[in-house]
């Protein structure tokens, strides 16, 4: 049977501080490993692409299933992909939108991870279902289109706000309202071991920590948490297009998709609801218009000026890429 990883990618690569000239180490990136019967197999963290390649191969079998939030087909030299704006375009009404990735950023650490899974075997998929039985491959998904995407956690209106703090409001109340979203997220997820696919949160020590001890309100011990909440995401994604294709999930860029030298579509796999799915999903039910896969509506322009305001907690949640 398939296993599901989830890949909470830092982005970034090592770095020098610009004061001192010494390198930085990357960010946190959260693993999740979960079976066919919802028991989370290894759970943790590991910092930069070699280590979370060494998860992957101390783990893989031939059929499983990788889902990766990170750019991992980038093909554009600027800008931003279509698979992005359709983010904005199918899920802007439930105050989604996601940054933008470029051959000219310098955030390019899911590119050089699916390089190096390839002499393993494992490759990359845009989607296409079924997958080729016997093979690994390996799809990039954003968490925050599951949750929105799901009618099983409930967000039927928005988002969570779990990630970037409030603005506008003092910091010790913006912490305490991301510690109390989170709490309800993962009290959500918590129920979703008795779904289908289902992801059983309690059934490893590290994911069991998340459901039994509150959200802490510091910022560095609040990300540590966070990172591996989406990466039991990420898995819980991939078990759910593994197990149901296009009937809960769409490919968004599927036909728009910038492709690479090699004939690499850049997609995104995004569970999605009836109302999602289709081009202007959030200008039908807003009446907001859209124009070449952008939304304009006022929750989707909020959603995108966010994510530009802060290039460390976008609301592709870039905060530890």
């Amino acid at each position: 049977m398939a296993r599901y990883f989830g890949i909470d990618l830092a982005w970034g690569l090592r770095r020098p501080d610009p004061r001192t000239g010494r390198v930085r180490p990357p960010n946190e990136t959260g693993l999740c490993l979960l079976d066919d019967d919802g028991a989370i197999l290894d759970a943790g963290w590991a910092r930069g692409v070699d280590a979370v390649h060494d998860f992957i191969a101390a783990h893989e079998q031939r059929g499983d299933v990788i889902a990766i939030d990170a750019p991992l087909i980038v093909p554009n030299p600027t800008g931003m992909r279509a698979a992005e704006r359709e983010v904005s375009s199918r899920y802007g009404r439930w105050k989604v939108a996601a940054n933008a990735s470029n051959a000219g950023a310098a955030a390019r650490a899911g590119e050089l991870l699916l390089a190096a899974l390839e002499p393993r075997g494992i490759r990359y998929t845009d989607g296409t279902w079924p997958p080729p039985a016997g093979t690994t491959v390996a799809f990039e998904c954003y968490p925050y289109t599951t949750l929105v995407g799901v009618a099983e956690l409930g967000y039927d209106i928005e988002r969570p706000r779990y990630k970037r703090l409030i603005p506008g409001i003092d910091r010790a109340d913006a912490r305490r309202l991301r510690a109390d979203a989170c709490d309800d997220l993962i009290a959500r997820l918590a129920r979703l071991a008795s779904s289908s696919p289902p992801l059983d949160l309690r059934s490893h020590p590290a994911t069991r920590a998340l459901v039994d001890e509150p959200s802490p309100l510091v910022d560095r011990a609040y990300k540590h948490r966070e990172d591996l909440l989406d990466a039991a995401i990420c898995a819980w994604t991939a078990a759910l297009w593994h197990a149901n294709g296009p009937e809960r999930t769409q490919v968004l860029g599927a036909e728009t998709g910038e492709v690479d030298a090699r004939g690499r579509r850049a997609t995104i796999v995004a569970p999605a609801r009836p109302e999602q799915r289709g081009p202007t999903a959030d200008s039908r039910q807003t009446g907001a218009p859209s124009i070449s896969g952008q939304c304009f509506s006022c929750c989707c322009s909020e959603a995108a000026s966010s994510a530009r305001r802060s290039s460390d907690t976008g609301m592709r949640d870039c905060s530890n890429r």
